[in-house]
């Protein structure tokens, strides 16, 4: 099934520059917060998500317009976080934190709802810093697994596409990664909603 996406890589692979602009305003921003929430430096985010989208419109003759555009580009993402992460040191990287968050961040809104302080519920962009923080303590594929998930908002097959793992893997690294921040979160004195079973 042809989506908006392929309609525009069609376009592009015609030569309709003005095509990539459309993937470039619709893809930029939810890629910078996935790099964010990886690497934690605003501007290294900014850079690779730039990156991620040249090489987009680079290999944009590779791409076959089939309805799987958005797994096609977090795979490029992906591998260009590996890249990046494989060339500088695991420390730089976690150490560069800067707590810029995104402001209209519907992932972070759907799981703050979900936890409630002893008070009332958290400030989101409280709530943000809290999770992005703890992101760094869970296994790499578990924090990947759950970005992708939740922040980008790509469903269980499409991660699983990314990651390069079957779904089961991917449904059980998503559970592990809850379960970790769920636990991680109880001193912060944030339990989950009664209707609310996980993250």
């Amino acid at each position: 099934m042809i989506d908006e996406n392929d309609e525009l890589m069609i376009r592009l692979q015609g030569g309709d520059n003005s095509a990539f602009e459309e993937l470039v305003e619709l893809h930029q921003r939810p890629l910078i917060g996935y790099f964010m929430r990886n690497v934690r430096d605003w501007q290294l985010a900014e850079d690779l998500s730039q990156e991620t989208l040249l090489r987009v419109y680079n290999q944009a003759w590779d791409y076959l317009p089939v309805g799987r555009f958005k797994p096609w580009m977090y795979r490029v993402a992906r591998n260009l976080l590996i890249d990046n992460v494989r060339k500088r040191s695991h420390d730089a990287l976690v150490r560069a934190y800067q707590s810029r968050s995104e402001e209209n961040d519907a992932g972070i809104s759907r799981i703050a709802g979900e936890f409630t302080s002893p008070e009332e519920k958290l400030d989101e962009r409280e709530f943000s810093a809290i999770v992005d923080k703890l992101l760094d303590e869970i296994p790499d594929d578990q924090r990947q697994t759950f970005v992708l998930h939740h922040y980008v908002g790509l469903n269980l097959a499409e991660v699983a596409e990314i990651l390069e793992a079957n779904v089961a893997t991917t449904k059980s690294r998503l559970r592990l990664a809850r379960e970790k921040l769920q636990e991680k979160l109880r001193p912060f004195g944030i339990q989950p909603t009664q209707d609310s079973a996980s993250v």
